[in-house]
């Protein structure tokens, strides 16, 4: 049987059962890094712990007042950081269940994009191509400690994907709402 060595017990593990410790001793930083549990999808966890961060994004985002969704947006970044770096002790570094930086990234892909639905389409998709290639210099930002680094990739994510469908909506009005 594969040992592990437990982040949160120091002790050599079974592989797997791990995973129980990091619940049991911070369950609510382990509840909001990892997405409600949606880390732990396998595989491409960052596709699906991007999906409820989206309809988060996209629940306050329908409220069409920027009063409300880009102080949200400062928020999540914010919840973003603490969380991945608290989770990073539970977990060990960036680990793939750590998804709590997909939700800040879907914040900022929405900022300033037309309130229609057809925008979550290209977001989604734009936004997992491009967190996954990571483009310069977003895979540089992931080499800041702790929080910051989990999180200033997906940010950087969220800005191209943001530009990117600008630009789709320069290009097809009408089919965005505008």
């Amino acid at each position: 049987m594969t040992q592990f060595l437990d982040p949160i017990t120091k002790t050599k593990t079974p592989k797997g059962q791990g995973a129980i410790a990091h619940w049991t001793s911070r369950p609510v930083i382990a509840l909001l890094a990892t997405g409600l549990g949606s880390g732990f999808i396998r595989p491409y966890s960052g596709s699906w712990g991007s999906i409820p961060g989206l309809a988060l994004a996209w629940a306050l985002w329908r409220l069409d007042n920027p009063w409300i969704f880009i102080p949200s947006t400062i928020a999540m970044i914010a919840a973003s950081i603490y969380v991945s770096d608290e989770a990073e002790k539970l977990f060990g570094g960036d680990s793939g269940r750590i998804v709590i930086d997909e939700f800040a990234g879907c914040f900022v892909c929405m900022l300033g994009l037309p309130v229609h639905w057809h925008v979550l389409i290209p977001v989604y998709i734009l936004f997992r191509i491009i967190d996954v290639a990571k483009p310069y210099p977003c895979r540089r930002l992931e080499s800041l400690p702790g929080g910051w680094g989990v999180t200033a990739d997906d940010l950087g994510a969220g800005v191209y994907t943001n530009i990117a469908v600008r630009i789709l909506v320069a290009i097809w009005p009408a089919w965005f709402g505008v």
